[in-house]
C-alpha cells in the first residue's frame, strides 16, 4: 500500500485511547482500528474533518505517501 495510516502516532502523541478516540468521533472501535491498521479502503471527509479537529492535527498529519514502484500509476488527462 503506497498511503501509510499515521493515526496511530498522532494518538501516542496526544495520549488518546482508541475507546477516547471512538468515542469523541461517534465511531465504533472496530471501524476505527480497521481505519487504524489500515484495512479499511477509504475513508469519508466527514469522518477525516472530525478526526483532525479531535485531535488538533491536519490530514497531512494522518497519512503518509510512500511511492512503491510496483504500482502502476494511471494518468488522466
Amino acid at each position: 500500500m503506497a498511503i501509510i495510516i499515521r493515526l496511530d502516532r498522532v494518538m501516542a502523541d496526544r495520549k488518546m485511547s482508541l475507546n477516547d478516540l471512538a468515542k469523541q468521533a461517534e465511531m465504533t472501535n472496530v471501524n476505527l482500528s480497521n481505519l487504524k491498521t489500515g484495512k479499511m479502503k477509504g475513508v469519508r471527509f466527514e469522518t477525516l474533518n472530525k478526526l483532525c479537529h479531535i485531535l488538533k492535527c491536519q490530514p497531512g498529519d494522518l497519512f503518509e505517501f510512500i511511492e512503491d514502484d510496483s504500482e502502476t500509476v494511471v494518468k488522466h488527462g
